[in-house]
């Protein structure tokens, strides 16, 4: 097997067999990408969003979602106008690979890496803890609740993409209806002064809209995350769409304006009733709380406990899709370990990476386990999935900004109305809610520990191994051919 140097890599070379053992099947129309998109989100209506209170009081947190939301459009139409132009599997990789070169790609896909295995993990804990309350199974069992979760939805994964899609499709029809009930249950009761606003000044600068200050608005940008945390997944799915150049940019979009139309429902009514915003701050289940005001504590908590279940279970289901192809997208390249980007000879999906995300996610959730639910491990976990994803964030924002003076010529089939300067604003939104996770919690200060070893040792994999042995995969190549190498 011979080899290429290109600049501080290099490129081996592969025979066909070598794709064909690494084939996606197309099958995903705009229809699937929506699903796909509000999916991976939707759990974030249900739970997350509501500590933001704490750190911002209401006043705080809708400012906070506001700024992210711009933040979030900036991203998302940037991203429509890459994903299209490069419709390739590595989806965030492949944009960081093409304006920056091979480094600042794999750099850009273990951030995201670190996103996408750390934030199934979070959920599938909550999922064993609500299927303990429906089945009345002792807290010794929840990681076998863990197993079950992992081993059913990774091999629905596995099955076939059309499976996949189609159930999609239905838990996030499933979520979205349960969403839709509390809305039209909490009209009726919703009272912004009694509940929203019931908060008491921290200090004398404080008020009852912002009981912390204008520092709370800062404080609360990483929880307005979680109301769009994993929407920008879609581009991973473009080899399995059938015409990703039309249909990832009304996925990616129409998914948005879903999840912007929830997440503002969201905060207004579950804030506006009974118990409110000073109760909802501490709560782990702040939509439980919502339905308990609106229905009766009479209601059976294992119904309660099921209405959970279909907002995580639609994430984590979403969420195990993603990060099976983004592995396979670093892999199939080189970055990660070749063998993990092969697929099911005849399901054609990445069997390999599916399983291998989700023994490392299931790792992760039984240290949460051994170490004890008081334990700050399940907070930094889920704050490195935030910390992840911003800094991919940031540089998917600058290699949008980059290809655009790079590439200028590039088939575009879909250009961003808001251009450079829109993502030149999401960029300076992610750069401060990157500064200010550390700064709001003391939690996220340990975030820096955990990311730190996370990319120490995936930067030594790459330097000492990984960049000797790169494969000219679609998004190599199609980098490489812009560079003049042919």
């Amino acid at each position: 097997m011979g080899s290429k140097k290109s600049g501080s890599v290099e490129y081996a070379t592969v025979d066909d067999q070598y794709f064909e053992q690494r084939k996606l099947r197309p099958y995903a129309r705009v229809f699937h990408l929506w699903a796909l998109g509000v999916g991976a989100v939707i759990s974030g209506d249900f739970f997350g969003w509501n500590f933001g209170l704490a750190a911002g009081g209401f006043g705080g947190l809708l400012i906070a979602l506001i700024i992210i939301t711009l933040m979030y459009v900036g991203l998302c139409y940037s991203i429509a106008e890459m994903s299209p132009a490069l419709p390739h599997a590595g989806g965030a990789y492949s944009f960081a690979r093409s304006s920056m070169g091979p480094w600042a790609g794999y750099i850009t896909g273990l951030a995201e890496n670190m996103e996408y295995i750390l934030t199934p993990a979070v959920i599938v804990v909550g999922i064993g803890g609500y299927m303990g309350a429906i089945t009345g199974s002792p807290a010794s069992f929840a990681p076998i609740w863990w197993l079950v979760a992992y081993a059913m939805f990774v091999g629905l994964n596995i099955w076939g993409v059309e499976l996949s899609f189609k159930f999609s499709v239905v838990i996030t029809f499933l979520a979205l209806g349960i969403l839709v009930v509390f809305y039209i249950g909490a009209i009726g009761q919703f009272d912004l002064e009694q509940w929203a606003l019931n908060i008491a000044p921290a200090s004398a600068e404080g008020s009852r809209w912002l009981p912390y200050g204008i520092k709370g608005v800062f404080g609360a940008l990483p929880f307005a995350i979680w109301f769009y945390l994993a929407i920008e997944e879609l581009p991973l799915a473009a080899e399995e769409s059938h015409d990703p150049k039309k249909d990832m940019p009304k996925g990616l979009l129409y998914g948005l304006l879903t999840l912007v139309i929830c997440a503002f429902l969201t905060l207004f009514l579950n804030t506006g009733i009974h118990p409110g915003a000073e109760a909802l701050a501490k709560s782990d289940e702040p939509l439980f709380e919502g339905f308990k005001a609106i229905f009766g504590d009479g209601m059976h908590t294992k119904i309660l406990a099921l209405i959970a279940v279909a907002g995580l279970i639609a994430s984590f289901h979403t969420i195990i899709f993603a990060y099976g192809r983004q592995i396979f997208s670093l892999s199939r390249a080189g970055y990660f370990p070749r063998f993990l980007s092969l697929t099911h000879s005849k399901r054609q999906t990445p069997h390999v990476a599916l399983i291998a995300g989700a023994i490392l996610g299931y790792i992760v959730a039984l240290l949460i386990h051994f170490l004890g639910s008081d334990h700050p491990v399940g907070a930094v976990l889920l704050n490195m999935a935030v910390f992840g994803a911003v800094l991919s964030y940031i540089l998917q924002m600058v290699a949008f900004i980059i290809l655009r003076r790079k590439m200028p010529n590039i088939e575009r089939p879909f250009v961003s109305p808001l251009g450079v300067p829109g993502a030149a604003f999401a960029l300076l939104i992610c750069c401060v809610t990157l500064i200010g996770l550390f700064f709001s919690d003391p939690v996220y200060r340990r975030v820096v520990i955990g990311a730190a070893v996370w990319f120490a040792l995936g930067i030594a994999y790459f330097g000492l191994y990984g960049r000797h042995r790169l494969v000219r995969a679609p998004e190599e190549d199609f980098a490489l051919k812009m560079d003049g190498e042919q």
